[in-house]
């Protein structure tokens, strides 16, 4: 209950504090977790005993799924992360399982209570005028000529990190602006990429040979001729944002997330942005697009046939 202060752990009801001990002496001798992994088991549930008891509970078998979710909402109301939450969930789920295993539950009230989703803060994206400052590098250096290559093509092509860094020169149709593209899951698409990107690309393919070593097979090398680093790469790209004065901090992940944003502001068109980002669910182009549901369901009742509002008649 609110404004009740919590019972220490050595004055536990018995019906509480005996098989707790039990599960930890389990974890000791049958699991043999490792003390740090033990001692967060112990911290979780002795915190989650001592709030039971105050809300009256004395033993486990009366903990059902609605008491549950009475400790995930304290959780909540104490604003303790997601994370942790879920963290503390998982302690007593294995708890639970333990009580089962030796006969003093039926079933796990904890296995049906979800912890809170964990929001993954995402980057800002760039706008169009920021990302135009960025690529207009105009320097004939091949390491320049290279970074504008890339940015061009991580920003057309809305290509992650490591896959721009692993694309292969046999991966690159220039005529035809495709790449082959590996991406998460080693799953294949091709990716279209135009304009600026498809210029600044042939550039690069043009004076590649004086950089890269004989046998590289690598599209972006570095000054040693060899396949280019993940660090490297986001090096270069947030020395050329300072360069270039852009007041925002650029990373590769950036240029992905702004050719998201852009593309999905252009066109509408979640799906093909689904396709072009090489996500396997929809889900996650509108988690990273950052898209909310009012604009979704501006864009539904402007598109779907059934969605649309009949005029009145003259009746």
């Amino acid at each position: 209950m609110a404004g009740k202060s919590f019972v220490s752990p050595e004055i536990l009801p018995d019906e509480l504090a005996h098989p707790l001990q039990r599960f930890y002496d389990y974890l000791l001798n049958e699991k043999g977790l490792s003390q740090r992994t033990q001692a967060n088991y112990q911290q979780q549930l002795t915190t989650m005993a001592q709030q039971l008891v105050s809300l009256g509970v004395s033993s486990w078998p009366e903990v059902d799924a609605a008491w549950v979710r009475q400790l995930v909402s304290k959780a909540k109301r104490e604003k303790l992360k997601a994370s942790s939450i879920a963290t503390r969930l998982s302690s007593l789920r294995s708890f639970f399982d333990y009580l089962i295993l030796v006969g003093l539950l039926e079933a796990n009230p904890a296995k049906g209570v979800s912890a809170p989703k964990n929001q993954r803060p995402l980057p800002k994206n760039l706008d169009v005028d920021e990302m135009g400052l960025l690529l207009e590098v105009q320097d004939d250096d091949p390491l320049a000529v290279r970074d504008r290559a890339m940015m061009e093509l991580m920003y057309g092509a809305g290509l992650r990190l490591a896959e721009l860094v692993n694309i292969d020169v046999n991966q690159v149709q220039l005529s035809q602006g495709e790449i082959r593209v590996i991406g998460k899951g080693n799953k294949e698409r091709k990716a279209p990429f135009s304009g600026q990107a498809k210029e600044w690309l042939g550039r690069w393919l043009s004076i590649r040979s004086t950089m890269a070593s004989e046998s590289e097979l690598a599209l972006f090398v570095s000054k040693r001729g060899t396949r280019i680093s993940h660090r490297n790469v986001q090096k270069r790209m947030e020395e050329w944002g300072i360069k270039q004065g852009v007041s925002s901090h650029i990373s590769p992940h950036k240029l992905r997330h702004s050719f998201a944003t852009h593309m999905l502001e252009s066109s509408g068109n979640l799906r093909a942005v689904q396709e072009l980002l090489g996500h396997e669910n929809i889900s996650t182009t509108q988690i990273y697009t950052n898209l909310d549901f009012q604009h979704l369901a501006s864009v539904y009742d402007k598109a779907h046939p059934r969605a649309r509002k009949n005029k009145k008649s003259d009746d």
